[in-house]
């Protein structure tokens, strides 16, 4: 549990005049809000109008332990308490009364942004400005697939969670891109709130514009790489729809394929289910298994049930589901593992067990691996460390009381198989 509802953090350089009207119009907001609530002022230097204002108000002040904006916000992430976070700016240019509108959507999402750009959100800003920060966010939006329109906004609402365990190497604004990648790559959810922008009551903007861009375009190509890399929640299900040819065309082969397999024979046990759109296409009554809390935590939009587990220990009794799958998964496991006769186990007599790995025994698969190593290099092409083959596992799974009905290609690399589980538990050949 934590200690109190919302940390408030507000990142302030010489911001003494405008925290003095800003603070008093904050704490009457928290009061409405009827949360516990504390009022963080992240500063470098102490200066005397910063601390008499902070005074007022009862807010803590503390100095940032590393430069930049994204020093300010970690130093105030690393002494929030709250199970929720606000980020906010010193400046008035976010009204203390919007609070009210992200605190209400706090349950719709783990991350709440005030943004500018969605429809409904405005910008008043200087016309040069306008321009790059549309651009900037532009180009993040569609180069990494985020699917937000503002990632440049510093008004923001967080699940404390989201943060937790987490570091970041942006130190100047850059890092509200990075936040906001890594939480994507946790499988956490984003929601944008349309919100009008106004500029600044008193002093100037450190967020000096070229400084700012250059920040931001810096970040990009290692937040390129994490969206891309298996690491991303969302890699299995963004793989449906990716630009690659061969990964979008092997993915909805895989699933046509699957399904086609799965179809009548009732509820399903997906083990290592990852971020798949197969995982939407279960039948009611399926279940959903992940080692990985980050791809269940994007799974969950599909709307079937999920369990994270190891498939080498499955919490599910003998003889559980009337069909199991196990798509992509024993090959990236020891061989000696126990994870095929935990499939076995759970699956009933004349159930349907459908098996998906690569088949190393056809030369096309080599050198598509090769091919998939180089288009997409985060990718699974590394990860494989047990090689079956077609001839391997028509001998190996008939042996665990199952007999084969039917064997799927894609491309001739991936291989998926069908078995049924024999009423007496003998194997068939």
């Amino acid at each position: 549990m934590c200690e109190i509802d919302l940390s408030v953090i507000i990142p302030a350089l010489d911001e003494g005049e405008n925290l003095a009207l800003l603070l008093p119009q904050l704490r009457e907001v928290l009061k409405a809000l009827d949360a516990r609530a504390e009022i963080i002022i992240v500063t470098q230097r102490l200066d005397r109008a910063t601390v008499e204002a902070a005074a007022g108000v009862g807010a803590r002040v503390i100095e940032q332990g590393e430069r930049g904006y994204g020093g300010a916000l970690l130093t105030g992430f690393a002494n929030a308490v709250g199970c929720h976070v606000l980020t906010m700016d010193a400046d008035l240019s976010h009204p203390p009364t919007f609070i009210h509108e992200l605190w209400k959507r706090r349950h719709q999402g783990q991350i709440t942004i005030a943004s500018r750009y969605v429809p409904g959100g405005t910008a008043d800003m200087p016309r040069l400005r306008y321009v790059l920060s549309r651009s900037l966010n532009s180009i993040f939006n569609r180069g990494l697939s985020v699917g937000v329109r503002d990632l440049s906004s510093g008004f923001r609402l967080y699940r404390s969670a989201v943060m937790r365990d987490q570091s970041y190497d942006g130190r100047d604004f850059d890092i509200l891109q990075e936040i906001l990648v890594r939480a994507l790559a946790e499988g956490w959810r984003i929601q944008e709130v349309p919100f009008a922008y106004a500029p600044r009551r008193h002093g100037s903007s450190h967020a000096r514009v070229f400084r700012f861009g250059r920040a931001y375009l810096r970040r990009f190509w290692s937040l390129w790489k994490l969206r891309n890399s298996i690491l991303a929640a969302d890699y299995d299900d963004r793989a449906h729809d990716s630009p690659i040819w061969l990964q979008r065309y092997w993915q909805r082969r895989r699933k046509q394929h699957v399904t086609e397999l799965i179809a009548g024979e009732g509820p399903v046990l997906d083990v290592g289910c990852g971020s798949s759109r197969i995982i939407a296409t279960l039948p009611p009554g399926s279940v959903a298994v992940d080692i990985l809390l980050r791809k269940l935590r994007y799974a969950r939009r599909f709307g079937r049930s999920l369990v994270q587990a190891s498939g080498f220990h499955l919490p599910f009794a003998d003889q559980s589901f009337s069909c199991v799958l196990c798509s992509e998964v024993i090959e990236h496991v020891p061989k000696d593992s126990p994870i095929l006769d935990e499939l076995v186990r759970v699956l009933r007599p004349h159930g349907r067990l459908v098996l998906g790995t690569p088949d190393y025994g056809n030369w096309q698969w080599v050198w598509i691996e090769k091919a998939y190593a180089l288009a997409a290099p985060g990718g699974y092409a590394h990860e494989h460390i047990a090689h079956y083959t077609y001839r391997e596992l028509r001998e190996i799974i008939p042996r665990r009381g199952l007999t084969f009905e039917t064997a799927r290609y894609i491309l001739r690399g991936e291989l998926i198989m069908a078995f049924r589980k024999n009423a007496k538990g003998l194997g068939s050949r």
